[in-house]
């Protein structure tokens, strides 16, 4: 499950004049497809949450929209959307949302690490459930910025990265 799917419905594409950052494959559905994919989420059905990070360069979501391909920059926002809306809007607690971010990935492509446990790999992503931002494109460490949320406004974010024991990244440096 991507993150903006969770959020993004087909009315905000309309509402936002079929804004090309909008633009994905799969495309954005109705409200309750959304109430279905938290449901989904609930219950166990959907095991993990996935960006399909689709950076584009700027002149090509400036075309129309039928025209623009498909894709949004998913790295610097899923976290943050998966705890506002999930964690916060109480659909799951944080347990389950580590799962969905860590093993489920790790188990659904057979891959190591997803868990902290000793001789498995020390690639972790500290999280602050309660810190408040808004997404600025301007920040991202992708070379592309194309997103939907630009200006959105959400409570819970990554604040570290941890990849073999060593920090490689830290919000605000």
């Amino acid at each position: 499950m991507t993150p903006h799917h969770l959020v993004l419905t087909d009315e905000d594409v309309a509402a936002c004049n079929y804004d090309p950052n909008f633009k994905t494959s799969p495309p954005l559905r109705s409200t309750g497809d959304v109430e279905a994919v938290h449901q989904a989420i609930y219950d166990g059905t959907v095991d993990a949450i996935a960006t399909d990070h689709s950076p584009h360069h700027a002149d090509e979501k400036e075309l129309d929209f039928a025209d623009a391909p498909s894709g949004i920059v998913g790295l610097e926002t899923a976290v943050g959307i998966a705890i506002d809306r999930l964690l916060h809007g109480k659909v799951i607690g944080i347990s389950q949302l580590v799962r969905l971010f860590s093993t489920g990935p790790a188990d659904a492509f057979n891959l190591p690490g997803g868990c902290l446990r000793q001789g498995e790999p020390a690639d972790l992503t500290l999280l602050d459930v309660r810190r408040r931002w808004v997404v600025d494109p301007t920040t991202f460490r992708s070379k592309a910025r194309n997103t939907p949320f630009a200006g959105r406004r959400l409570k819970g974010a990554a604040v570290a990265t941890i990849v073999g024991g060593e920090i490689v990244w830290q919000a605000g440096r």
